[in-house]
């Protein structure tokens, strides 16, 4: 927890002026998503709010709207703690994915397309793999699917991903293998990208579609592993 604290007053600086649940939120959500607190972790208001600089009220606040967005839970008499998604959480988030990413595929119109944000994210993955970095190139796979929803352009759908994305992280952090999770779609981010340069939207959300499908399997399969149905840690 020592280190997660020390994380969370670097990030002091960034509420600035204007400390608000929001802010903090946002804060909390970013290293939720980025492991620093992982699935089944309890969190400490005196901790966290000492580490950041704020109010008790307003660090409840902060864990009100987490909890809205599904990666907190609290339990009664014990306290708040990061959610630990269960088989039906899973399926419902690739859902939503499927839902949403596949229709701003289609929807981006006549080419070109502003791609430079994909690109990177493809590169950072295959920059982490070389490195032996699998839970960097899960890293990169996230950041390659939230540039491809920024490529709709829409504020809103940004947000509602954004949530998304933190909570499927909440997955990945359970399973005790991410390269044999996350090394499989290094190449397949690379095709949807180059059917995306060569300006074949209805190619892109194909292979999107099936990768979906595919990484649904896979995150199950895994999943099911070392969490059971119901979300308690298998022996």
């Amino acid at each position: 927890m020592a280190e997660q604290l020390t994380g969370l007053a670097d990030d002091r600086a960034l509420l600035g002026r204007t400390s608000t649940a929001e802010r903090v939120s946002d804060i909390l959500r970013s290293r939720i998503a980025d492991g620093y607190f992982p699935p089944g972790t309890r969190l400490s208001e005196d901790s966290i709010g000492g580490a950041l600089g704020v109010s008790r009220n307003t660090l409840r606040e902060a864990f009100r709207l987490l909890t809205h967005e599904r990666l907190l839970v609290h339990e009664l008499n014990r306290g708040v703690f990061v959610r630990v998604l269960t088989v039906e959480d899973v399926e419902d988030i690739y859902r939503t994915r499927s839902l949403v990413e596949c229709a701003v595929v289609r929807s981006l119109g006549e080419p070109p397309y502003g791609l430079d944000g994909v690109a990177s994210a493809v590169e950072a993955g295959w920059r982490a793999a070389d490195e032996g970095d699998w839970k960097g190139v899960g890293t990169a796979n996230i950041h390659f699917h939230q540039e491809l929803v920024a490529l709709a352009g829409s504020e809103r759908t940004d947000e509602l991903m954004r949530s998304v994305f933190a909570e499927l992280r909440l997955a990945f952090h359970v399973v005790d293998d991410p390269r044999r999770l996350h090394e499989p779609y290094i190449a397949r981010n690379a095709e949807i990208l180059a059917a995306l340069r060569a300006g074949d939207r209805e190619e892109a959300a194909r292979l999107l579609g099936v990768y979906l499908e595919n990484s649904l399997e896979r995150v199950v399969d895994v999943y099911l592993r070392r969490v059971g149905d119901d979300g308690a840690a298998c022996a």
